[in-house]
């Protein structure tokens, strides 16, 4: 969202950034030319009354909005507001079928996805297998539903991917890094990822880097540990220019149950690392579609051990840095689609 905000200013436009709650790890990165306007709700809903007050008040010509219970609000305001705003929704993720959604507050929130998001004026999917999930799952009329990739490969990423990296892990001579990118949650399924990396670990020297923070942090260092790999394993936390790992290590794994449009991966495969995904309900398979890397079952660590190493040997053989055809995911391109969606004109 901060990048398309980027993108539209850069074309000309007025944009706001409108948060229903304050703060967050990527605060300091609003780029120049979008303004921030904060509710400083507590809670996203609570934010309804001010986004109404904010329609009326800035009267802008399309609102566009992401994440479900921001979309809901967006809906509602734009419904209470009057002023005729188009609105727009971005689905980040697929669906889950109705037998994965767990307890009454996802149940509810299905149903009222279901009851509302047919009046939004398009929603766009972040990848083919979430237009699918959604048209399924919402029964939304495929007139509404457009997919649009995410603006993942810009002038910025490649300029960030050759910042330095005073790190003794990447530098040359020492073992091959593998690298997982993510939040620390049971989407990402690292768990999978730290007995892949165990087992190839047996096999040969490796390292293993995973860049993000979550709720399951002590887990997952109590799982390597347990391993007998902590040695060779290494949590950081978020990186603000996780480019610059992408750019040095010798792979990157995406070990995800699910996703919408795996932006990680996209992201490594600009910095020209070789790539292993887990063929997960999302957009794994149409990032990968002509054989750009290795796809793996869901939950398979041997599976990952085993393209993990042949990766390794293909690296050992071959160039260290592979070029992708990503013209699909350029910033260009789907700002562009974006406007077109939005009624604003590309300037």
């Amino acid at each position: 969202m901060l990048q398309l905000g980027a993108s539209f200013s850069a074309r000309g436009h007025g944009v706001d950034l409108v948060l229903a709650i304050p703060g967050g790890p990527l605060a300091s990165q609003v780029p120049p030319g979008v303004r921030v306007i904060s509710f400083g709700a507590s809670r996203t809903a609570l934010a309804l009354p001010a986004l109404v007050r904010y329609l009326r008040r800035e009267r802008p010509a399309a609102l566009l909005s992401t994440l479900e219970h921001a979309n809901l609000l967006a809906l509602w305001a734009a419904a209470l507001a009057r002023t005729g705003v188009r609105v727009v929704l971005r689905e980040a993720n697929v669906l889950l079928p109705r037998g994965q959604i767990h307890g009454l507050r996802g149940a509810a929130l299905r149903v009222l996805m279901q009851r509302f998001y047919g009046s939004a004026s398009a929603v766009i999917a972040v990848s083919k297998s979430v237009e699918q999930s959604l048209a399924a799952g919402l029964g939304l009329s495929a007139l509404k539903l457009r997919t649009i990739y995410n603006p993942v490969v810009t002038a910025d990423l490649l300029q960030s991917a050759s910042a330095p990296l005073d790190d003794p892990w990447f530098a040359p001579g020492a073992p091959p890094v593998m690298l997982g990118v993510g939040r620390l949650a049971p989407q990402k399924d690292f768990a999978t990822l730290l007995r892949a990396f165990a087992e190839l670990r047996a096999l040969r020297p490796a390292r293993l880097v995973i860049l993000g923070e979550g709720d399951e942090r002590a887990s997952l260092e109590a799982l390597a540990k347990s391993l007998g790999v902590v040695a060779d394993v290494r949590l950081p936390g978020f990186d603000h220019n996780p480019f610059r790992y992408m750019s040095r290590a010798a792979l990157f794994v995406l070990s995800s149950i699910y996703e919408g449009l795996p932006g990680a991966l996209v992201q490594a495969m600009a910095c020209g690392c070789r790539v292993i995904s887990t063929d997960c309900p999302g957009g794994s398979r149409e990032v990968l579609a002509g054989g750009s890397g290795i796809l793996v079952s869901v939950r398979d660590a041997h599976a990952i051990a085993v393209a993990s190493a042949t990766l390794l040997d293909d690296a050992a053989r071959g160039p260290a840095r592979v070029q992708y055809r990503l013209d699909r995911f350029e910033e260009r391109v789907t700002v562009d689609q974006y406007l077109d969606v939005l009624g604003v004109p590309s300037r």
